[in-house]
């Protein structure tokens, strides 16, 4: 009888280094001037540029991608999930004002199969670039009897830096500050488990693009408005949507009057809600309904800020105002 290895266990460490040798390129393409190479180091090493902060303050974020990962698991899309998980970490920190440094990964299997971790690590990549950080770190677990063989979960690690006296928390936000929305790519990655459960295998594989569309990165936009204005709050629609996400950055007393059809909202969550018939109110509790993110400023920055936006084409809507009120967070009309 043959004596037992790891690798007979279900773990193969050659293989992971092939695999860690084949993402090298990819992850090449992110690094930063701040990223420090030590071969010896165990960890990711990032060094804040001299004199470029006063009194820098360290913004840290980490989360997953949630169930939307059983539906690219089950139609062989890998390529988007790696960039919802950048999303969905760097777009929290963006809204305290912070600049995205670097990014690291875990990523948990039952069997490393490397044609399907490449194509996420792929979208990992592409998801630092489009958010200007370095992936710095990571960790690939193969757990055969945790995970199924074709199974695999993720989760992030954003850092990022804001100067203390820039930080953004809403604090700020007065009555008749305006609400400026940017479009979201869809579903993003929060709701997965009631769209499971409301489509149908067959209308999921119909309306598959629109389903494992990546969630948006809103680095750009946010350093254009911050760059150019006062940002008195800043939201990241996710779980809980309007009336959870939304409301955070809302001071006492304050409450948000959102103008319903003030935006486009994608077809996919018409769809959605017809075929489960589904409350308004729990569609905006859940869902971001065509809004990734948004931003409060004052009430006489909205002409420059509209020709900011115009001029640079960046799409947005303007989709509220901030009001007074004793016991509402917020309130459609």
């Amino acid at each position: 009888m043959a004596s037992k290895t790891y690798k007979s266990s279900g773990v193969d460490i050659d293989k992971a280094n092939k695999f860690v040798d084949a993402i090298k390129g990819d992850i090449k393409k992110t690094m930063s001037a701040g990223v420090l190479k030590r071969d010896g180091a165990f960890g990711g090493l990032f060094e804040l540029a001299k004199g470029q902060y006063k009194n820098p303050v360290i913004v840290s974020s980490t989360d997953g991608v949630g169930t939307k990962l059983l539906l690219a698991q089950k139609h062989g899309i890998h390529h988007t999930v790696g960039i919802d998980l950048v999303a969905m970490n760097v777009n929290d920190i963006l809204c305290v004002g912070a600049k995205p440094l670097f990014f690291l990964d875990y990523i948990a299997c039952g069997k490393l199969d490397p044609k399907v971790l490449k194509a996420v690590v792929k979208g990992i990549a592409k998801g630092c670039q489009q958010s200007g950080c370095s992936l710095i770190g990571g960790e690939t677990a193969e757990m055969p009897g945790m995970y199924k063989a074709d199974e695999y979960d993720l989760a992030g690690f954003a850092v990022g830096v804001v100067e203390k006296k820039a930080i953004i928390d809403g604090a700020g936000i007065k009555s008749g500050d305006v609400l400026i929305g940017f479009p979201s790519n869809g579903i993003h990655s929060n709701g997965y488990s009631l769209v499971r459960s409301v489509l149908s295998p067959a209308m999921q594989k119909k309306h598959i693009k629109d389903l494992l569309a990546p969630t948006r990165i809103y680095a750009d936009e946010i350093a254009l408005l911050t760059q150019n204005v006062k940002v008195r709050g800043i939201a990241h629609i996710t779980g809980g949507a309007y009336y959870e996400k939304l409301t955070k950055v809302l001071p006492k007393g304050k409450c948000f009057a959102i103008n319903k059809g003030s935006w486009p909202v994608p077809k996919i969550f018409q769809i959605i809600q017809k075929k489960g018939k589904i409350d308004d109110s729990e569609m905006y509790r859940t869902f971001n309904m065509g809004i990734g993110l948004a931003a409060v400023i004052a009430q006489r920055d909205v002409s420059r800020v509209e020709s900011l936006l115009t001029r640079k084409q960046v799409n947005y809507s303007i989709i509220g105002q901030v009001v007074d009120h004793k016991s509402r967070r917020v309130v459609f009309q």
